[in-house]
């Protein structure tokens, strides 16, 4: 019987399934084709919509280059107090794990960490802050 609600622990996986591909700048047909599947099927473990074997987890590790603890990296544990989470709306991070997980986000990430130099870095980043400084203010 299928399952008619996603799972929090399934799309977090998928989302790092998908931040690691684009780290890779690996497409999902890429991906699916060392995995033998579709790139809709990619899609679909990316979505959280399709649940991911143990078997096939260990083949995705492979294929990203990653130990399979690297898909849990982050996540509580039921035990202590906190729900799975990172992947609920009501949680403060939820966006910037949205985004840093885009495409754009990775794009981004990766383009800083090629500057070397800490004084330009520092500078971007406080010119960065200055542009959404202003933007914030058009809005009001």
């Amino acid at each position: 019987m299928p399952r008619k609600k996603q799972h929090e622990i399934d799309a977090y996986i998928g989302a790092r399934v998908r931040l690691r591909r684009l780290m890779l700048q690996m497409s999902q047909e890429a991906l699916g084709e060392e995995l033998a599947l579709t790139f809709q099927q990619v899609q679909k473990y990316e979505k959280g919509i399709n649940r991911i074997s143990a078997s096939r987890l260990f083949e995705l590790a492979n294929a990203l280059r990653v130990p399979v603890s690297y898909f849990f990296d982050g996540l509580k544990s039921a035990g202590s107090g906190t729900e799975y989470g990172t992947m609920q709306e009501n949680n403060p991070m939820a966006p910037y794990l949205d985004f840093i997980s885009s495409g754009e986000g990775v794009q981004l990430n990766q383009a800083y960490l090629q500057i070397d130099d800490d004084v330009t870095r520092r500078k971007l980043l406080a010119m960065v802050e200055d542009i959404a400084r202003v933007a914030g203010e058009d809005k009001s």
